[in-house]
């Protein structure tokens, strides 16, 4: 029946909204059954129905994280910027800044990371989704070398991607750190210099 199928994944969804909210406030630690089903406004026995265990439930939420911060999204306004290196400069700045405007999604992410160095499947999921995030990048670098690129200038497009995404993923630890020190402007500034292959400027 389409009707209760679209019921259930409309309730699974609000489960997991309500999770998400739970982790943020609270963290991973804090992410019990009855705190979402509190903050979902449902029993406890409908939050099993959908997620059997626990650990289902904090799957489910990892990959709603890694959708919200391991997800590249190339727009038009960057896709349309006509040299390539430049485009890629656009991409850096406006993952820098989408990272920084939320911290405590990446706070989650960390979280996760900490849990994945004993848990093999939350280490393979976050694994992938750095590599789907990397590949991103890559795609980009790799279009300043051009459709006749060597070997050697494509795995400098992978080490470029890789580049970038840690010092993307290294801005908002940093910011944790040390708020009052730490800002996106002055941030890329102090990676002019390191970050020359990107172009990057603030």
């Amino acid at each position: 029946m389409p009707g209760h199928k679209e019921n259930q994944a409309t309730r699974r969804e609000q489960i997991l909204e309500a999770a998400y909210e739970v982790a943020l406030r609270r963290g991973i630690d804090g992410l019990t059954v009855r705190a979402v089903a509190a903050r979902a406004r449902l029993s406890h026995g409908l939050v099993f129905f959908h997620f059997k265990r626990k650990d289902q439930l904090g799957l489910a939420l990892l990959d709603r994280v890694l959708a919200g911060t391991l997800s590249l999204t190339v727009g038009n306004e960057i896709r349309t910027i006509r040299k390539p290196r430049e485009r890629l400069q656009a991409l850096f700045q406006q993952e820098l800044q989408r990272l920084s405007e939320e911290p405590r999604r990446l706070r989650l992410l960390l979280e996760f990371w900490t849990r994945g160095g004993h848990n093999a499947v939350i280490r393979q999921k976050i694994a992938a989704g750095l590599d789907r995030y990397r590949k991103g990048f890559q795609d980009l670098a790799a279009e300043i070398s051009g459709p006749d690129a060597k070997r050697s200038d494509k795995g400098t497009s992978a080490g470029t991607a890789a580049v970038a995404v840690s010092l993307i993923i290294g801005y908002p630890v940093q910011a944790m750190i040390d708020p009052e020190n730490v800002s996106v402007e002055k941030y890329l500034a102090a990676l002019r210099g390191a970050m020359g292959q990107l172009g990057v400027a603030a």
